[in-house]
């Protein structure tokens, strides 16, 4: 089917979206290339067709989403990249979305950052049964990640809330506590809070939309594109490069930060699409790198009890070690460590609000806490 690729109310291009795959087969007439998703352009100046189609597919729920398998046997669909075009590719992490051909919708008339949307994924991706008609004009179906999450309104303002796995639920408990280390520091955060459904033994995590209808995230593997990598510089120093020249404001410093955290919480998927900078979607200038958030694969949240504190998983995204991963950080200056005396302690009444987790392991975890901090202080001495 045919549509106009929209960036809010600017014509970008006309595409073609394969209705058996719901990929980009086509690219029509460009409008206006300055409104490309970050990352497609050639050198040249021109869209390239496979970044559009990364980039396109990137929206739509993972394959490896809880319970996904099911709902799309249930719908008859074979890949949830079918789902973004049933909602217009609209989502609540930027202003992108399609326009069908021959209509004249505007981004006022569509957009869930203004508007009211279905609940009926949400429904169904936290295990909700089918029923009758779907709606599939929602924000849930272009959210990533592999738990459970779905976006609520309360109050006009648009909710995210997203579940734990297994029976220990730890990774909405471990938002909470990463959200009590970077109040205590004043790093730029995006706060979490937690509800218990006892009823039904889940935990969640509830976070505030911290992009507006005139702000949008762009992700860190999308910055990354926009130059060459030269295979002698890493990962890391490519990243500020493009930051730098994209004139993202204070990017060392902030991605400085967001290591030290995940080097306090153990943080073992800190990918590039959990990363990124917040720009205007009217004058495309940027904001700067987007407070910090996503922090739930932490804290051997997926360990047994006996494990937590051992065989400390991988780092992402700049090295595969925690202890490798810090020493990027060239001053460790800013932190006060007296705001982190009672690391113990804040640990301790974070994961004692939920049932599911044992007394023995949240002894080790407290115990795993202050020795981050322990740790994170001798390296600041070694500097």
């Amino acid at each position: 089917m045919d549509y106009m690729l929209m960036h809010k109310d600017v014509e970008v291009a006309g595409v073609e979206i394969d209705n058996d795959s719901g990929a980009v087969a086509r690219i029509g007439d460009v409008k206006i290339s300055e409104h490309f998703p970050v990352g497609v352009i050639n050198k040249d100046g021109t869209p390239n067709r496979a970044s559009l189609n990364d980039w396109w597919s990137s929206r739509s729920i993972p394959a490896t989403r809880q319970g996904i398998r099911g709902i799309l046997e249930k719908f008859k669909i074979s890949s949830t990249k079918l789902l973004i075009e049933k909602c217009m590719g609209l989502s609540l992490s930027d202003h992108y979305w399609i326009r069908p051909e021959k209509t004249d919708l505007k981004w006022s008339d569509v957009n869930f950052f203004e508007n009211s949307f279905s609940e009926d994924m949400g429904d169904i991706l936290f295990g909700g049964a089918i029923k009758g008609k779907t709606n599939f004009m929602s924000p849930d179906n272009t959210s990533d990640g592999w738990l459970r999450k779905r976006w609520v309104v309360a109050s006009s303002k648009r909710f995210l809330v997203k579940g734990g796995s297994g029976t220990i639920q730890q990774e909405p408990l471990n938002e909470v506590f990463a959200t009590e280390i970077m109040r205590r520091l004043n790093i730029p955060h995006v706060p979490y809070t937690i509800e218990i459904d006892r009823k039904r033994d889940k935990a969640y995590s509830i976070c505030e939309n911290f992009l507006t209808s005139q702000t949008e995230l762009i992700s860190a593997w999308d910055i990354m594109l926009t130059q060459k990598h030269p295979k002698h510089i890493s990962d890391y120093q490519h990243f500020l490069k493009c930051c730098d020249t994209l004139g993202i404001p204070d990017a060392k410093n902030a991605i400085n930060k967001m290591i030290v955290v995940d080097f306090l919480i153990v943080n073992e998927d800190r990918h590039f699409y959990n990363l990124g900078a917040v720009r205007n979607a009217d004058t495309l200038k940027w904001d700067g790198i987007a407070p910090i958030y996503d922090n739930g694969t932490s804290m051997w949240y997926g360990a047994q009890d006996y494990a937590v504190g051992e065989n400390i998983g991988e780092s992402k995204p700049f090295r595969t070690a925690h202890s490798k991963q810090i020493k990027l950080v060239s001053s460790l200056d800013f932190i006060d460590f007296s705001k982190l005396s009672d690391i113990a302690d804040i640990a301790n009444e974070v994961y004692a609000r939920s049932p599911f987790i044992s007394g023995d392991r949240r002894s080790r975890l407290c115990r795993v806490a202050l020795n981050r901090v322990q740790l994170l202080e001798n390296e600041r001495n070694a500097i």
